[in-house]
C-alpha cells in the first residue's frame, strides 16, 4: 500500500524553523500497530493521521513512542496540508479528536488553532523537577504537563535539565517558561518519556501557558517565543475556556512511503 506523507515546518515561516511534523492523509483508518510504525520510523515528535468524518476531519497523532491526547504543531501541519496541498476549499476544518472538536481558521497567511484551555494549578515541585534542572523555580503547576516558571528568560535558555530525572516524573512533559524582554514570555517544552527530549515549539503547552500568563499580565492576547534550537513564534489568545494559537506554516518535503497494511 502506497500512502501520501508531508513534512511540514510548523509555526516557522520558513524551512529549517518551528517544528517539524509528518502529515499523513488517510481515506480509512489502519491498524493502530502500523500507524504507530509509520511514526517511529518518521522520527519526527509527530505524525499526524486524519480521515474524513462526518463533520469534516478526525485526527490523531502519534510520537515515535505512543499515541497522545493533543498535539498543536501536528494539528497546525494537517490544517496546512489540507489547505495548500490538498485544495480544501472551506476557511474552517473541525478536526474531531480525543480531546474534543478542533477549529483551525484560515486568517491570510496564519492558521488559528481552537484548542480548550487547560489552566494549571499550583503544585508542589517535584523532587525529580528540582534534580533535573538543579534549582528551585519560582513557581511550580500543572495541567497536563508540569508548568515551571523559572527568574529570568536567561534561565530558560541555558536550562540543561537531566532527561533521566524527567523521565521519572508523571504527567506527558515539562513546560520550563519565563517573562521575555522581546515576548510577553518564552518557553521550552521536555518530554523524555514520550521519545521527543526537546520540542522545537509545542502548540499544546500553550493551552497550559496562555491562562498562567493572562492571569500574571492581565491580558489575553499574548506572544511567545519558544527557544528550542530551531526557534518559533506563537500568537495566543484566551477567550474563555478556549486558546487560540495562531501561527504559520511552510511544505519541507512531499512524497509517498508504501507500507503493509497487514502489520
Amino acid at each position: 500500500m502506497k500512502l501520501p506523507i508531508y513534512q511540514i515546518d510548523a509555526f516557522a515561516s520558513r524551512s529549517f524553523e518551528g517544528n517539524p511534523a509528518a502529515v499523513c492523509p488517510l481515506t480509512q483508518w489502519l491498524p493502530d500497530k502500523l500507524l504507530q510504525s509509520i511514526a517511529m520510523e518518521n522520527n519526527l515528535s509527530e505524525t499526524a493521521f486524519f480521515v474524513p468524518s462526518p463533520t469534516g476531519f478526525h485526527i490523531r497523532w502519534f510520537t515515535p513512542t505512543s499515541e497522545v491526547d493533543l498535539c498543536g504543531h501536528a494539528t497546525l501541519a494537517a490544517a496546512f496540508v489540507l489547505f495548500h496541498c490538498l485544495a480544501y476549499e472551506e476557511s474552517e476544518i473541525v478536526f474531531a479528536s480525543r480531546s474534543g472538536p478542533l477549529r483551525v481558521v484560515r486568517e491570510g497567511a496564519l492558521l488559528v488553532l481552537d484548542f480548550p484551555a487547560q489552566a494549571p494549578v499550583p503544585c508542589d515541585t517535584p523532587a525529580g523537577i528540582i534534580a533535573a534542572f538543579g534549582m528551585e523555580p519560582v513557581t511550580c503547576l500543572k495541567a497536563g504537563d508540569y508548568i515551571v516558571v523559572l527568574e529570568s528568560e536567561g534561565a530558560v535558555a541555558s536550562a540543561d535539565p537531566n532527561l533521566a530525572a524527567l523521565k521519572k516524573l508523571d504527567g506527558r512533559g515539562v513546560v520550563i517558561t519565563a517573562l521575555s524582554d522581546t515576548h510577553d514570555f518564552v518557553a521550552r517544552f521536555f518530554a523524555p518519556k514520550y521519545g521527543i527530549n526537546e520540542d522545537p515549539v509545542t502548540g499544546s503547552a500553550y493551552t497550559q501557558l496562555a491562562p498562567y500568563w493572562s492571569g500574571r499580565l492581565n491580558r489575553t492576547k499574548l506572544r511567545a517565543r519558544q527557544l528550542s534550537a530551531r526557534g518559533g513564534e506563537v500568537v495566543c489568545e484566551l477567550i474563555g475556556d478556549r486558546v487560540y494559537i495562531a501561527g504559520l506554516a511552510v511544505k519541507y518535503m512531499q512524497g509517498e512511503i508504501e507500507v503493509n497494511p497487514a502489520r
